[in-house]
């Protein structure tokens, strides 16, 4: 398509926008042929002069989704359920076919991926929540395998092309400016690259500082809420994972390490058991309230970090209340856009990268499973792989890429296997795998052979299941696994 510049002002616009590249299907009218949907860039730092927004109900707002577009859903605990709802109703009133729902994991019950709905819109996840499993197990719904940090080149390179992005975002400020809050994202490049944009505006969405800022002159309806956001209950940790988070936390966290943390009871666990160290730094695509405690007590400082020095780092967060009141226009914590905060040159310039991350199933040479349990999808790549790379690569040479499970499943099923399921999804592989912490221990497996390896996990493996394991290692390698 060809690049028209319609006045100084989207000129301005090109020199000034976003490094990671610009599409934007701006009407304007070319000087002489008098057509229009040229191609301008879109920044959402800048004001879009002379425009503002319609303010209108979700129901009339939602119109402009029509048959065959591609919709990209802000997602996290930042899920716009006012408009989504509204989506849905209007999918049906208005018999709409094949629209393309393309998303992160969202919060509520996503109906729009429902069987009553198949015809109407077909969810694409990037990294599936629990309320897409069964419609992508169904095959009524699918899955795009991608690291989280490449998830914004997708709409800023069109491979996805976004028609109409439904963005969650907290009220204007003085300025016009609204933020993400509590998801930036990939929200940030689908704001950037959308035909439309309707955001769905609320007092209850945290003011954050970063990436996340937005003119409200860049929205095409706006639609006002006041419901509080999505809060996610504390998540029981069983003994086995404080075990677990405590092996961790003593043995491979060292003080002034920049932490990454996962999804899940293990990487909450381990925070929870860190309230001894010293400074600290966040530098982490998700987070949630295990941060707050050791931030109150002084052991996350940020003060050593070499990117963003004094501030926490994120992308996403999902907790309380109390946490989304800590972000609210909080100058020591930055959201920003996951391209960058998952950027592997940009990890490995801090100091000792210490990522930890969960899995699934581990075989006896280091594969891990991670995104699926055998051929059932369960979430995605997500962010393991970005910050696995980034800590081995660590400017200092003393990160540390940590994957951790229980040793059994709830049925007592070991997940240190002779064989991953058939189905399942090696999100990381061999070669990128240096520790793998159960409750029985550490094992380091960088720079193993697979003998060498299978003897190390065999002895982090629950106790019940070694030999069987002795045994399966012999069989597979033809010799017996040894340190």
């Amino acid at each position: 398509m060809a690049k028209v510049f319609c006045s100084k002002f989207a000129r301005a616009l090109l020199f000034n926008g976003d490094h990671h590249g610009f599409v934007r299907f701006s009407r304007c009218i070319h000087p002489h042929h008098h057509s229009e949907a040229f191609e301008i860039p879109r920044e959402p730092f800048h004001p879009e002069i002379g425009r503002e927004p319609k303010l209108t109900s979700a129901e009339q707002a939602v119109e402009l989704i029509k048959t065959g577009d591609r919709v990209y859903i802000h997602g996290g605990a930042a899920t716009p359920l006012t408009l989504v709802d509204a989506m849905v109703k209007h999918g049906k009133k208005a018999s709409l076919k094949n629209v393309e729902v393309v998303h992160i994991h969202t919060e509520g019950p996503g109906d729009y991926m429902k069987p009553e709905y198949e015809g109407i819109f077909r969810s694409n996840s990037m990294f599936i929540g629990g309320n897409a499993r069964q419609a992508v197990a169904e095959g009524r719904g699918d899955f795009i395998p991608i690291f989280l940090s490449e998830i914004p080149m997708l709409f800023r390179r069109q491979v996805l092309p976004l028609d109409v992005a439904l963005v969650h975002v907290s009220m204007p400020d003085k300025h016009g400016f609204c933020s993400m809050g509590v998801s930036v994202d990939a929200t940030r490049s689908a704001t950037q690259n959308a035909k439309y944009i309707i955001g769905q505006l609320n007092p209850h969405m945290p003011r954050t500082l970063g990436d996340g800022l937005i003119h409200v002159s860049h929205f095409h309806y706006v639609v006002e809420v006041n419901t509080p956001l999505f809060n996610k209950k504390p998540l029981k940790i069983t003994p086995e994972q404080h075990i677990i988070g405590k092996t961790i936390a003593d043995n491979l966290v060292d003080n002034g390490a920049t932490l990454q943390l996962g999804i899940g009871e293990i990487p909450d666990a381990t925070l929870s058991c860190l309230l001894g160290h010293k400074d600290l730094g966040i530098h982490s695509e998700m987070f949630s309230d295990g941060i707050l405690p050791l931030i109150a007590n002084g052991a996350v400082t940020n003060s050593k970090k070499r990117i963003h020095t004094g501030k926490a780092v994120g992308s996403f967060a999902v907790g309380s209340q109390k946490l989304y009141d800590f972000m609210n226009d909080n100058p020591t914590l930055l959201m920003m856009d996951v391209a960058h905060v998952n950027n592997t040159t940009v990890i490995s310039q801090n100091p000792r990268v210490t990522a930890i991350n969960s899995c699934i199933e581990v075989d006896l040479t280091g594969q891990v499973v991670s995104d699926s349990i055998g051929t059932k999808m369960f979430s995605g790549v997500g962010g393991q792989v970005d910050f696995i790379r980034g800590a081995s690569l660590g400017y200092d040479g003393l990160g540390k890429p940590i994957l951790a499970l229980q040793s059994t499943t709830k049925r007592g099923e070991s997940k240190i296997t002779p064989f991953i399921k058939t189905g399942g999804g090696v999100v990381t592989t061999r070669a990128h795998v240096h520790y793998i912490v159960t409750e029985y221990g550490i094992a380091y497996l960088f720079g193993k052979s697979l003998r060498q390896r299978a003897h190390a996990l065999i002895n982090i493996a629950h106790p019940d299941v070694r030999e069987t394991l002795e045994k399966a290692a012999f069989e597979r390698l033809n010799c017996m696994p040894s340190p």
